[in-house]
């Protein structure tokens, strides 16, 4: 463990089962943390995750919970103190994304992605400081998007989330100082394998191509990691903002 970035610390991903979640979950075991990898409804590649993390000599559990129903939270952090007494990182992960003209867009839909791309990181975050506040350190990171910087008409429900969730970092990012620091990650388009290329992106993005988890990871590993940034938030895009 010498030499690794985050030796003895405690992280928790929402979402980790697969795509950026699982891309992060890896990169923090590999750095030395103890991983706890929470799923919904995908516990096969959730185990899998785990057996990963294990095979190469790191510590992980998989925690089922549903991050936008308080019980289930509250249930999750008691299976983190028990198995790990501590967290040190919650990354704020999960999140769903589809398109709906706006005029079609039912108040189901609205309410649904809410509360997984928002709601839960309210909860989260809530459930996680006083645990933080009480070791006198902690990182909070969560995933918004370009979609909360960038207006998509067909993804108004998804814009206003990720918006939220920028400015639920931001206000966390003072009321939790100093002992917490809170950021988010944006990401551009990332993409895995088996998918199609994106080649609308990828033309139109200066660095020519789309993103892959480990470029997620490599920004989350950075904001669990620093000690004087707070409240930001960091574009993962390849440059597509820039045009």
């Amino acid at each position: 463990m010498a030499g690794k970035q985050l030796a003895g610390q405690v992280a928790l991903v929402t979402g980790a089962a697969k795509r950026i979640g699982r891309s992060i979950a890896l990169r923090f075991a590999a750095e030395g943390a103890s991983v706890v990898v929470n799923y919904n409804s995908s516990k096969k590649e959730a185990d899998a995750v785990v057996r990963e993390v294990r095979a190469h000599g790191g510590k992980a559990i998989a925690v089922q919970a549903n991050v936008s129903r308080r019980p289930d939270v509250k249930r999750l952090f008691a299976a983190v103190k028990k198995h790990f007494g501590r967290l040190d990182i919650l990354v704020n992960n999960v999140g769903e994304f589809f398109p709906v003209e706006f005029e079609h867009l039912t108040e189901a839909q609205w309410d649904g992605i809410l509360d997984t791309n928002l709601k839960s990181q309210f909860l989260c975050a809530q459930v996680a400081a006083p645990i933080m506040k009480g070791q006198g350190r902690g990182r909070i990171i969560n995933l918004s998007s370009l979609g909360g910087l960038l207006p998509w008409p067909s993804y108004t429900h998804y814009c206003v989330s990720k918006a939220g969730s920028i400015m639920l970092t931001r206000c966390l990012a003072r009321a939790l100082a100093p002992e917490i620091l809170v950021n988010s990650i944006a990401p551009g388009t990332v993409q895995f394998p088996g998918e199609p290329p994106d080649e609308e992106y990828i033309r139109r993005v200066p660095l020519g191509r789309t993103g892959i988890g480990e470029d997620i990871a490599d920004a989350a590993l950075y904001l669990a990691t620093t000690n004087f940034v707070t409240g930001q938030v960091l574009i993962v895009d390849g440059g597509r903002t820039l045009v």
